[in-house]
Formats: C-alpha cells, structure tokens, sequence
C-alpha cells in the first residue's frame, strides 16, 4: 500500500455512515468535508453529486467514479472488521472504491494526468435519478475526460465494457372455458410450452472481444397467468431478459429475442419492450486503461453484467470497471471486502494516477 493510510480502516468509517439510495446526504457531505480541504482540488457538488478535479494542463484527464449509494440493509447496516476482512452494507459495493478514490484524491498532488474524482447518487434505482445523468444534464464539463475508471466491484481485476439489456413481455391470447369443458376454449398458458422450451434450451453466443469472453444469456424472469382455479385461461404474459454483449445494438438485441420466439406469435398477441439498455465496448486499447490492466499484472476479464461504463461509453469516453471487492458478494447478507483487495486495487490505481499511460 502507498501511504500511511489504514485502507479497511478508512473504508470501515465509510461503511458506518448509511446512504441507502435517496438518503445519501449524510454521506456526501463527509466527504465533501475531507475533499475541500486539500488545496490542489476544485470540489463542485450538485445536489448529493460531488466533483474533485485538478487543473494542472495535463495533456490527459481521467475520470475515477463511484457511487455513494447502497441497497437496503440485509441484517448487515454497520461496519465489523474481523482480522484482515471488512464486513458490512457496500462495503464491497462500492465503498471499498470510494476508499481507494478519497485516499488518491487526497495524497496524490501531483498526478501524471488531470484527474476527475466523480462520487455519484443512485446508482441502484432507476435511471431517472443517477447522479451522472444530472451531472451530464446540469454540469456536462464536470465530465469532460479521455478515459474513465469505474470502481465497481473487480476484486482488482479489469472487468472490460459490460453487457447491454433487453426486458420483453411476450403476452399470448386464449379463450376462457369452464375448466370442467377446456375443449370449448383455449388455454394460454399451455402456449407457453414451446417458448419456454426454445428458453430452457437455448445456446447462448460467447463472442470474444478484447481478448475477453462475453456470455450471454436469454431467461424468463417473470409470468403472470390465470383466472380462476375453475376456468381455462385467456391470457399468459411472460417477462424474458436478454443479456447481450457488446458487439450487438439493442435494436439488434431485441431483433434476435423476436427471432427465437415470435413465430408463435399469432394475431392477438403482443410482444412488447419494456426496458433497455446499451453495452459498451471493452476499450481496452486506450492506453491509459491498456496500462490499468498491464499495472494490474492480471488478465483482464468481460464484465457480465450492466454498469455505468455504458454511460461513459454513450459519451464517448472509453472507460472499464476496477476496483476492490468479490462482485458475487454484492447485495447479499454476506457482503465483505479484503484488506488484500483494497491494497491490490489502490497499488494498481495509484500506479496509473503516479504514471499515466506508462503505468504498465
């Protein structure tokens, strides 16, 4: 670790001071605090979003960005160290990367390319209320960079681009009978039967992007069906996810579920969208992020999942996940960070914060 810094200590502090989503406030501000008052950081807050950037005419900028926000508590509000491992809500996701960006935020004054610390509200509800997105709407040049690191959760791995969503609603038509007579109807949820088949024995792609493997998937996530326990039904809706990689467009996406399932569509039936959201390439040939991953002395993996680098991505700004923390730990009871994950993932960031592109 460089520094004099107790990084599961620092963490810890982050961990007791709650920011479930929309009550982030608290959290902010304590950082807002510790970030105004070193000298060689312009610090911008809007609303729970803050901002802290150096203007040194570095050739290059690079944005390091985590969200304050956590999910509800699960038996697990309140930090609890035990040895070398760090217990608690968000301590892997994400305070752990927030720990590593207040501590380079505030020990490195002399980076080797312009740096952007970005600490964003909810990030785990809707979209409508994500921090960047108001940051991109009321501040755009707080954003401005050439590469961005998103501190997910990576346990000090490059999990490069992430996967794009498709969420559909397949709804078949029937007609109602008394269950004693179904012959005189017809029953929507049997029509179910060979979608669900199609779904249960489908072969997902695994296009190999950047030297990293995406895998995608195709489940039925959702059904609603039924009238009455006496009477054959006239409707059956199914939700179906498409997780894609990124070297498809959503359109193309939702092109391909249409594929598998649509010829059992008949008239008066429906298959509609419900949500989406875009990938975004690995980037890993940029060479700030190329020296991320060489500095990390691991290979670099696919992120199979959707996170905000598909926003920076949108911007034009290459960017990648990395950061401490097992992301399988996410939003369970059991969540908890390593101390030998936080000073792997800092070793690695503040390498490429010192160096720049030679980092690697």
């Amino acid at each position: 670790m460089t520094g004099d810094a107790d990084l599961l200590q620092l963490c810890a502090e982050l961990v007791d001071i709650p920011s479930v989503s929309h009550d982030e406030d608290r959290l902010v501000t304590h950082l807002e605090a510790r970030l105004r008052q070193v000298p060689w950081l312009e610090v911008v807050r809007v609303a729970n979003s803050l901002v802290a950037r150096t203007a040194l005419g570095r050739p290059q900028r690079l944005i390091l960005a985590g969200h304050t926000d956590t999910v509800p508590a699960n038996g697990n509000a309140g930090a609890r160290i035990e040895g070398d491992t760090l217990w608690g809500l968000g301590s892997a996701d994400m305070k752990g990367g927030l720990a590593l960006a207040l501590h380079l935020a505030r020990t490195v004054d002399e980076p080797a390319v312009d740096m952007t610390y970005v600490f964003y509200e909810c990030e785990e509800v809707d979209t409508r209320f994500n921090g960047l997105r108001r940051l991109l709407a009321d501040r755009p040049d707080l954003l401005v960079g050439d590469a961005a690191v998103l501190a997910e959760p990576t346990d000090a791995v490059v999990e490069a681009g992430c996967q794009g969503s498709v969420r559909v609603a397949v709804r078949l038509a029937g007609v109602r009978a008394h269950a004693a007579r179904p012959w005189m109807g017809r029953n929507a949820v049997h029509r179910l039967g060979p979608v669900l088949t199609r779904l249960a024995s489908y072969e997902e792609r695994r296009p190999v992007l950047n030297g990293c493997t995406f895998r995608e998937s195709l489940q039925a996530v959702g059904l609603s069906a039924g009238v009455a326990g006496n009477v054959v039904p006239d409707r059956a809706e199914l939700t179906i996810s498409h997780r894609f990689a990124p070297d498809r467009s959503v359109a193309e996406a939702l092109d391909h579920v249409r594929t598998v399932v649509g010829d059992v569509l008949e008239d008066g039936d429906a298959f509609e969208l419900l949500d989406a959201a875009e990938a975004a390439q690995p980037a890993l040939d940029h060479p700030l992020l190329a020296a991320l991953v060489a500095g990390s002395g691991r290979p670099p993996r696919a992120k199979l999942g959707w996170t905000d680098v598909a926003f920076f991505s949108a911007a034009g700004i290459p960017a990648t996940n990395f950061g401490p923390g097992d992301p399988t730990l996410a939003h369970t009871a059991q969540e908890r960070v390593e101390r030998s994950s936080l000073e792997a993932a800092f070793s690695s960031l503040h390498r490429l914060v010192v160096d720049g592109a030679g980092a690697g």
